[in-house]
């Protein structure tokens, strides 16, 4: 049987987690925020954490990227805590590109957030203002319309007093260079789509991809590593085209089959020290032969998950 002290002991700490929950349910959005920017500031003080003190925008460049890669992991699971975790994780990183900048005396977390704001009510004329929008393309065509404006201005005052004329606008403008590859080849594409730069149908995509395959394997035996990498380039931005086109994001399916190569392949491993061999010691023939049995393993395991979910009530 408990004693009194242990009773006592459980009771403590259920008010202390009652109290947390009360105090998450009774504070609003805008403080929990300024709560995290009060934690980030602190560490970053001089008494604050080293490694935390330590890092610029540089070095965290690494840790943005990684973080907006898992929120779209955690996405993928369905798990809305592990959701929530990592979008927290991510909103870290603005929090710690802004103190630094605060620190520095260029801008502070209220102009990051001051920006967007008055962003979106700009760019949402047929919500805020009196422009109307039939739908999500007309929407899509008013937003790079606005923003074409918005660089011209911004381009006009940058090049005021200059001796030389500025480039012209483009279409093009503000698609970063600093995206992953595919995405950077998706937005353009989709930019140039929105003018009718574009192919009718799926068909003249897969021509396309079949054209640049054959002028890839044409220059293969010259063994020119410059144009076969060029050649490459302009299969592979085919590919990004096609998804385009099929409206899938090529960076999320590349992720997904980039996961299902890995689970396939360590299957291949269990099964061959199930043999009692390392894979590298399997003959070429036979580990297509696991690879194929991988691939059956895992569709018979999605059958088995499909059809356990449907005897659910």
């Amino acid at each position: 049987m408990p004693s009194p002290k242990k009773h006592r002991k459980k009771r403590s700490k259920l008010r202390r987690v009652t109290a947390k929950s009360r105090q998450s349910k009774e504070l609003t959005p805008g403080k929990w925020f300024e709560k995290l920017v009060a934690v980030q500031v602190r560490l970053r003080a001089p008494n604050g954490c080293p490694w935390d003190r330590e890092q610029t925008h540089q070095t965290l460049r690494t840790y943005l990227i990684e973080e907006a890669y898992e929120v779209l992991d955690a996405l993928e699971t369905g798990d809305d805590a592990k959701f929530a975790e990592e979008l927290g994780d991510l909103l870290l990183q603005v929090l710690f590109h802004s103190q630094i900048a605060r620190e520095e005396r260029r801008f502070t977390i209220v102009d990051v957030i001051r920006e967007i704001h008055d962003k979106m009510i700009r760019r949402h004329p047929h919500v805020f203002g009196k422009v109307r929008a039939k739908n999500a393309d007309e929407v899509l065509r008013n937003w790079e319309q606005i923003k074409a404006e918005e660089r011209r201005k911004k381009g006009a005052k940058g090049s005021a007093g200059a001796e030389s004329a500025a480039a012209p606008a483009s279409l093009l403008d503000g698609v970063s260079h600093g995206l992953p590859a595919t995405l950077e080849g998706l937005q353009l594409t989709r930019r140039a789509a929105r003018i009718g730069f574009d192919w009718p149908d799926v068909e003249g995509v897969l021509e396309k991809i079949q054209e640049e395959a054959v002028e890839l394997r044409r220059e293969l035996p010259s063994r020119q590593r410059g144009k076969i990498e060029e050649e490459l380039g302009d299969l592979l931005f085919a590919a990004v085209n096609l998804a385009r086109f099929l409206e899938v994001d090529p960076e999320i399916a590349l992720k997904r089959a980039n996961a299902k190569f890995a689970s396939r392949f360590r299957a291949m491993e269990r099964l061959a020290s199930e043999m009692g061999r390392a894979l590298k010691q399997v003959p070429r023939a036979e580990m297509e032969s696991l690879w194929e049995t991988a691939k059956l393993h895992k569709s018979q395991k999605a059958k088995a998950l499909v059809k356990t979910a449907l005897a659910k009530p």
